[in-house]
């Protein structure tokens, strides 16, 4: 591809575009304010700013929040569904667990209520044998009370579906006759696998999002056609690889963790760039703070992730965990008198009370104003009322100064960020100390090397634009489809010309889907993996399988290795068995050239600070250098304390700590005692 690329990203706070020219290597970046509740006025702003003629454009790809706001936000179509006698309450018992881990309180509201979820005497057993023919009558009598209900969307889920589809395809063809438009979800065509609880909440959420997502996408592509842009949109997919717009509604919970997904895929072109191919992402943006691990330079997927309690969605995602800490995360002081920050958020409007946009309420980024860390100058009067409101809401009833109480909503905001931080690695058995921690979004490099102080993470990593990595990641990612196939057999009696078949199966798939797009990629390459288990056993282990034609004696040499490695036991005696077969295929575009993120026409010789301004470290304030980062050599060798700021974020280096740059312009600091 040799046309203009482009990366927009929409965030709760910002959207983020990145437009690279392949033949020239020249960049245009724009970072401006999400519009709510439809993002697509903010996504044409972002190109308004960056002054891109859309005729120009050879290529938009998108990563949106649509969907993972609706489902979050239970601002979703209405939906109804359709499934099994008997099995009607499945999403709504779950899997016996409760909202809190203590106590008797909390509350669960099913994403499709009691009164629109219909049963029809249909049933198959677990190896697809029909055990109760399929009511065909009951089942057109279900579809017109649902249609006649206002629900616009429909699901078909019944028991087993995924050993033997028939019913339920005969009931989608039936139904299709009768709904009126093609909003229709079939389980085990978006699933199949088992466990019918994880397969009905997934076609839940897809059902009730497709609607919203297509009246998005469409709205978003008319106005991006009519401004002269005649090429395909591509949308981000939560799993790091992308869509066709045309055809992105139709497995639309494909899309949920899209916005976080295209930062790690952004983080894993860097680190290979960078030689560094463990990374601990770490992104903060103005709403909340998305962690991953990258190990051996492969992104985390994961079909196993719950976006909310009872909310398991089993298609493949980057496996990022969220806590609500950003830069607009509000702190207050409770009834007990303790100090807490989010996860409620000022979002961008109003806003911080820095931003002068009619806030109120504390937030993160007020304290690091207040400590010195963002300049002071720049927020005009909302600085003083920032720290007026600093004083009355956090420093008073905690009998603290100004300072000492932004210090306390920071140190707080930190201990939560490394909370998650440890879930996704020592929680999976990894050593933070064998990472360098990547920190990007508006906020990140703000909080990035205390945060790797305090989790004993010896490097970070700063990208050369952190405040549109996402929308980087949207024009650095790859095609990506992925399968899976449940099989819930015995290894010892599984037949092995049925395994080598599905998996050759599910690759052609893939190959078929990329050869659709009419998107340039280098090479399309195939990844086989098996979920196995010990009988008995409820919990699934992935098993990467090197070819599509494994033996009986290969999975379980892999997977007692991987059981070993996860868990440090070996249960020999134990039967092991397959669940389920897993392909992902990708179709791996050409890499982009990301050293021109920073026009290197700026750069000086030498490491001159542009002034220096106090900034609060442990307790006390320094007088602290502040650099402007277009400005720093690529032979950067500078110690902290340091302030770095650019466009799109703020690098704050604290004492003893050193930063050097690579060629690329990204900052790596090593992190001091």
């Amino acid at each position: 591809m040799t046309g203009l690329v482009a990366g927009v990203d929409v965030g709760g706070t910002f959207t983020d575009l990145v437009i690279f020219d392949p033949a020239s290597g020249g960049v245009k970046l724009a970072k401006v304010p999400t519009s709510l509740p439809n993002q697509a006025p903010g996504v044409l702003a972002a190109f308004d700013a960056a002054g891109a003629r859309l005729a120009d454009l050879d290529l938009i790809v998108h990563g949106t929040t649509t969907t993972t706001n609706a489902v979050l936000e239970r601002r979703l179509a209405k939906t109804g569904l359709i499934t099994t006698a008997g099995f009607r309450d499945v999403l709504e018992l779950g899997r016996r667990t409760r909202p809190n881990a203590y106590g008797m309180s909390g509350s669960f509201v099913p994403i499709i209520p009691r009164n629109l979820r219909l049963e029809v005497p249909e049933r198959m057993d677990a190896r697809g044998r029909v055990v109760t023919t399929l009511d065909e009558d009951a089942l057109q009598a279900a579809v017109v009370q649902l249609r006649d209900q206002g629900c616009e969307a429909l699901v078909i889920h019944f028991l087993h579906a995924y050993a033997n589809p028939a019913h339920e395809l005969r009931a989608g063809e039936l139904a299709a006759s009768l709904w009126p438009n093609g909003y229709i979800t079939l389980g085990h065509a978006l699933l199949s696998e088992a466990r019918e609880y994880e397969r009905g909440v997934t076609a839940a959420v897809n059902a009730s999002v497709q609607p919203i997502l297509e009246r998005y996408i469409a709205r978003l592509a008319g106005e991006l056609k009519a401004r002269g842009y005649a090429r395909d949109l591509l949308v981000m997919n939560g799993n790091g690889g992308m869509v066709s717009a045309a055809h992105v509604a139709r497995e639309a919970v494909k899309t949920v963790m899209s916005g976080p997904a295209s930062g790690v895929m952004a983080a894993v072109a860097t680190g290979r760039r960078a030689g560094v191919a463990n990374l601990l992402t770490y992104d903060m943006g103005g709403t909340s703070t998305d962690v991953a691990m990258i190990r051996n330079g492969v992104a985390p997927v994961s079909n196993e992730i719950e976006v909310e309690y009872a909310m398991p969605i089993h298609v493949p995602m980057v496996d990022v965990r969220t806590v609500g800490a950003g830069g607009g995360s509000i702190a207050r002081v409770d009834e007990s008198g303790m100090l807490r920050v989010g996860p409620e958020s000022a979002g961008s409007t109003p806003g911080p009370i820095c931003y002068g946009r009619g806030g109120t309420r504390v937030t993160i980024s007020d304290a690091n104003l207040i400590l010195g860390r963002l300049p002071a100058a720049r927020f005009g009067q909302a600085a003083e009322a920032a720290r007026q409101a600093m004083s009355d809401q956090i420093g008073r009833p905690l009998g603290l100064s100004i300072e000492a109480a932004a210090e306390a909503v920071v140190r707080i905001a930190n201990t939560h960020m490394a909370g998650a931080v440890r879930m996704v690695s020592i929680s999976l058995g990894a050593d933070p100390r064998d990472f360098a921690l990547f920190a990007f979004g508006g906020a990140g490099p703000l909080h990035a090397v205390a945060l790797a102080r305090e989790l004993s993470v010896p490097k970070v990593l700063v990208p050369a634009r952190p405040g549109i990595t996402n929308a980087l990641g949207c024009v650095v990612a790859d095609l990506r489809h992925d399968f899976v196939r449940t099989l819930n057999r015995p290894l010892d009696a599984l037949e092995m010309d049925e395994v080598h078949a599905v998996l050759a199966a599910q690759e052609a798939e893939g190959r078929r889907l990329i050869g659709e797009e009419r998107i340039e990629v280098r090479d399309i390459r195939a990844e086989y993996s098996a979920d196995m288990q010990f009988v008995g056993q409820t919990h699934l282990l992935r098993v990467a399988l090197p070819t599509a034609r494994p033996t009986r004696q290969d999975l379980q040499r892999l997977f007692e290795a991987a059981y070993h490695a996860r868990f440090k036991v070996d249960l020999t005696e134990i039967r092991a068995s397959v669940m389920n077969l897993n392909v992902s295929v990708t179709g791996r575009r050409t890499e982009l050239d990301l050293s021109r993120l920073i026009d290197p026409v700026g750069r000086k010789p030498k490491a001159e600070p542009a002034g220096s301004r106090p900034v609060w470290f442990a307790g006390g304030w320094v007088e602290t250098p502040v650099y402007w980062r277009d400005h720093l050599p690529l032979d950067l060798s500078l110690t902290g304390p340091a302030i770095i700021e650019q466009m799109d974020t703020t690098l704050v280096v604290e004492p003893g700590c050193h930063v050097t740059s690579d060629a690329d312009g990204n900052l790596i600091v090593e992190v001091g005692a």
